[in-house]
């Protein structure tokens, strides 16, 4: 499937996988279905990125670079509560990759995202896609990620970034990101010392997501 041309494509796209089984998106593109999400954390994701012709290979920036528009795949209970936290990208521990919040990979991440729900929860095939919900954020919304950006940016400056806990944050909240607890990278610390550290991935708290999918009312529709 070729790239959407235009945001309206895009939503015509997933328009038309809302209300489908996720076995069925998988027989139209050849894909084996996982009998669960264990070792295979990103099906979902990129299913859906393959149904909606968004092939991204883990770009920083956001899926659908030539749009402006990030694809966000959301578990949701059959009522349309987050079931998690949402992975939006790593955090950068290196001091030269910092830059405030306009330049920051979370905001490049985040200013245009198509939300797509994913109801439900046992075998990942049966689970249903809900209805698509294109978003940006509110000032408010903005301001609180912000905020959380502009502390986090000073802890990584200071070399405490592991002073920063998952239950901090407003908005944003970060936890390890690696396949085991063997993955680790090196950063510099306090004292200005190399050591190694896992990486870190920035998630947004499902607090958040769920006051977004709140102002949607045919989230579970159909």
């Amino acid at each position: 499937m070729n790239t959407p041309s235009s945001e309206v494509e895009l939503l015509d796209r997933a328009d038309a996988l809302a209300g489908r089984r996720l076995w069925e998106i998988a027989a139209d593109h050849g894909v084996r279905v996982p009998p669960d999400l264990r070792r295979h954390k990103g099906w979902i994701g990129d299913l859906i990125e393959r149904g909606l012709g968004a092939m991204a290979g883990g770009r920083a920036g956001p899926d659908l670079p030539e749009l402006g528009i990030e694809i966000k795949t959301i578990p949701v209970s059959d009522e349309g509560k987050p079931r998690e936290s949402t992975w939006v990208c790593k955090v950068p521990l290196e001091r030269g990759e910092l830059g405030d919040w306009l330049d920051s990979p979370v905001r490049h991440k985040l200013m245009r995202v198509l939300w797509v729900p994913i109801i439900g929860a046992g075998p990942p095939g049966h689970r249903r896609v809900g209805a698509p919900l294109m978003w940006t954020p509110s000032a408010d919304e903005e301001e609180a990620l912000a905020d959380d950006w502009a502390v986090l940016s000073e802890l990584i400056s200071e070399g405490e970034v592991w002073q920063w806990r998952a239950h901090h944050g407003k908005a944003l909240q970060i936890r390890p990101k690696a396949a085991t607890r063997d993955d680790t990278v090196w950063v510099l610390d306090a004292d200005s010392e190399w050591v190694r550290t896992n990486p870190l991935g920035f998630y947004l708290r499902a607090r958040f997501t769920a006051k977004i999918l709140l102002a949607e009312a045919r989230l579970l529709q159909p």
